[in-house]
């Protein structure tokens, strides 16, 4: 898609490289700010339960007497997993009350907040002295209701993609329920059980970042929407685009996958706290979504064709919106490429995933609230809650 739109033959977007070096320095002022010493952690869903300098899931944590540290590792996956499949664009309207601080909060923040309270309050738990849990079974019989109450949501509070969130969920436990074999190898079916699963894949102690994501796909692909199937398989995330050809079956689709890959980043910690390492974690992509999206166009990277569409909703299968999307993953590694070699580090020290949340992330979040006054994505895109 970038080496199209290099050469001029996008139909919505043009290219300006020219405009990178910019968004390459407010990422570096926004990385320095944030990380003085450039002790950057990885851009996960854990960041978002940290609320006012409390680590509010750590807190709970340590304060449970775990059986051991897989028992820990099982709780994180179930609470990153739900976590995560709640986590799509939340609107710019709903607001999350915090009952502790009175706070409201909005977005990404919000959700994973309202997540972990309900988490907290062993909303998604079978056993009512283990609320620290999700069950496959609470999972299949979640309603909508439980959401609404769960996330505050109300005439005058909505929430975009409800039905869409509570299907992923209600899928997630039929996925868990019926494959025993990778989910309740160690307990009753649960999301958690995928770590088992994970950890018996490892080679000498440690897990390749891209293994987990292609187990997260392998074993969760039938929790999505069925758009495009291939050999009978819903391939998710995954868009036509006709002017990418190859001589395979694969030709005219774009693969991005942005909700499983911001799940591989989160699973990555859990899984390194168990005592296990993990490694290639730049093998992982950016993160197609419209805060790193919102970057290149409000830094002039990505310069529509027609001004006006700025002003209409695009569907998330519209080829202006495949466009986007995939241009974002490709200018991500160039934007990288160019923020090491500034400041000296390999992709080792400085992956991908640290980039992301020092990061380009926080910066295209800046620059919305710079460039409008609710902090909105400069392309709107109507979602079903199942892809951003």
């Amino acid at each position: 898609m970038l080496e199209i739109g290099l050469n001029d033959q996008l139909q919505h977007f043009k290219v300006d490289l020219g405009r990178l070096d910019e968004a390459v320095d407010l990422v570096l002022a926004t990385t320095r700010k944030a990380y003085p010493t450039f002790d950057v952690p990885f851009h996960s869903r854990w960041r978002h339960f940290v609320v006012g300098g409390v680590d509010r899931w750590a807190a709970l944590a340590d304060a449970k007497s775990w059986r051991d540290g897989n028992a820990r590792a099982r709780a994180e996956f179930d609470l990153a997993m739900i976590s995560v499949l709640l986590d799509a664009g939340a609107g710019p309207s709903w607001r999350y009350r915090d009952p502790l601080t009175g706070a409201s909060i909005g977005r990404s923040e919000g959700l994973a907040l309202a997540s972990l309270d309900m988490f907290a309050r062993g909303a998604f738990s079978a056993k009512a002295d283990e609320p620290l849990r999700a069950d496959a079974a609470m999972l299949e019989r979640l309603t909508v209701a439980d959401l609404q109450t769960g996330f505050q949501v109300a005439d005058d509070n909505p929430l975009v993609g409800l039905e869409g969130r509570i299907s992923l969920l209600r899928r997630l436990g039929q996925v868990a329920s019926t494959s025993p074999r990778i989910f309740a190898r160690h307990d009753t079916p649960r999301p958690g059980g995928l770590f088992d699963h994970l950890t018996g894949t490892a080679d000498a102690g440690a897990i390749a970042a891209s293994t987990i994501l292609s187990e997260l796909l392998r074993q969760l692909g039938s929790i999505w929407p069925s758009r495009i199937t291939l050999g009978g398989v819903s391939l998710g995330d995954c868009w036509r685009y006709p002017a990418l050809k190859t001589e395979d079956a694969t030709s005219g689709l774009v693969p991005l996958h942005k909700l499983s890959q911001w799940l591989s980043y989160s699973l990555i910690e859990p899984i390194q706290q168990a005592g296990l390492q993990v490694t290639d974690i730049d093998g992982l992509t950016g993160l197609a979504e419209y805060r790193n999206g919102g970057l290149f166009v409000d830094a002039g990277v990505l310069v529509l064709r027609d001004p006006t569409d700025v002003q209409r909703e695009h569907d998330v299968a519209s080829p202006l919106v495949v466009e986007w999307r995939a241009l974002t993953i490709a200018l991500l590694d160039r934007l990288a490429d160019l923020l090491r070699q500034r400041v000296g580090l390999d992709p080792v020290s400085l992956p991908l995933a640290k980039i992301l949340e020092g990061g380009t992330w926080a910066a295209g979040r800046a620059l919305a609230f710079a460039r409008r006054p609710d902090g909105s994505p400069p392309v709107k895109v109507s979602s079903d809650g199942t892809v951003f």
